[in-house]
């Protein structure tokens, strides 16, 4: 049966990966012979993640500087890795934005960030490496969406109309490459102990619904999941089963019901 020990000896591109779920995927692919290129805005987290993952597991690592905020840096890191003769068999899209509030007050250049980093970048940096993958007949790649994509989120509207984007765009593409021995996944956490939360400004509104999962657990199940080629991975039980029953409820009721709940407060 394919597990993570399949990874062994491979060169996995993370992105994002200078915290929170984005270094706790790279510490998994480590723990199971995986090497290793980092790739984030912030130099020196991921020079002292990629330092720290060598010491501990004798893995090779190398990273990469960029700021997927810019159109171009998809090309910058293909261009320091396959381009370089470096062949990347795992592609794990997870560097993403967050801004919560209302949306007619968010500086606007914030909400077209998240476009950019969360959607742009994923289908730039797929179309670089995929390819190659398909040449090769072999590759993983997992996009990290989320729980918000299984329904509008008020005061995170852009948010989660991207993260439904990163879900249907591992979904179809997965469809598309399974023939060519590629698996894709779609990893979709709830609300993770990270960053993320205080950085998007959310962290004291999602932390009231509790029930916070570790960025560790959501990564060795990541992991899990894109080893076997399931196409959804929801790591946390009680969000899988929300996700589930969604479905059966009118939007508007949803969107009623979490407009009251996460209403900013004055």
């Amino acid at each position: 049966m394919p597990s993570p020990d399949d990874f062994r000896g491979k060169w996995a591109l993370v992105t994002g990966a200078s915290a929170g779920i984005g270094a706790a995927i790279a510490h998994q692919l480590a723990s199971h012979g995986a090497n290793l290129i980092l790739t984030a805005r912030r130099r020196e987290r991921i020079e002292s993640l990629a330092a720290h993952l060598a010491a501990e597991f004798k893995t090779e690592t190398r990273i990469v500087v960029a700021d997927l905020n810019d159109p171009a840096a998809p090309q910058q890191i293909y261009d320091a890795t396959e381009g370089a003769g470096l062949t990347v068999d795992i592609l794990i899209n997870n560097a993403g934005l967050g801004h919560y509030g209302e949306f007619y007050k968010i500086d606007p250049e914030q909400e077209y960030s998240m476009v950019r980093v969360n959607c742009e970048a994923v289908v730039r940096l797929s179309r670089l490496f995929i390819p190659r993958m398909v040449e090769r007949r072999r590759g993983w790649m997992l996009v990290v969406a989320s729980t918000a994509s299984f329904q509008p989120i008020p005061y995170d509207a852009v948010y989660a109309a991207t993260k439904v984007f990163d879900r249907f765009f591992a979904l179809a593409l997965a469809e598309e490459v399974e023939r060519f021995g590629i698996k894709i996944t779609a990893l979709c956490p709830g609300t993770t102990e990270t960053e993320f939360f205080d950085v998007s400004g959310g962290g004291g509104v999602f932390r009231r619904f509790g029930g916070m999962q570790s960025s560790d657990e959501v990564a060795r199940k990541a992991i899990l999941a894109l080893a076997r080629g399931q196409r959804t991975i929801v790591p946390k039980f009680k969000a899988a089963l929300v996700a589930f029953l969604v479905r059966f409820v009118p939007t508007r009721r949803i969107t009623r019901t979490l407009e009251r709940a996460l209403r900013p407060k004055d």
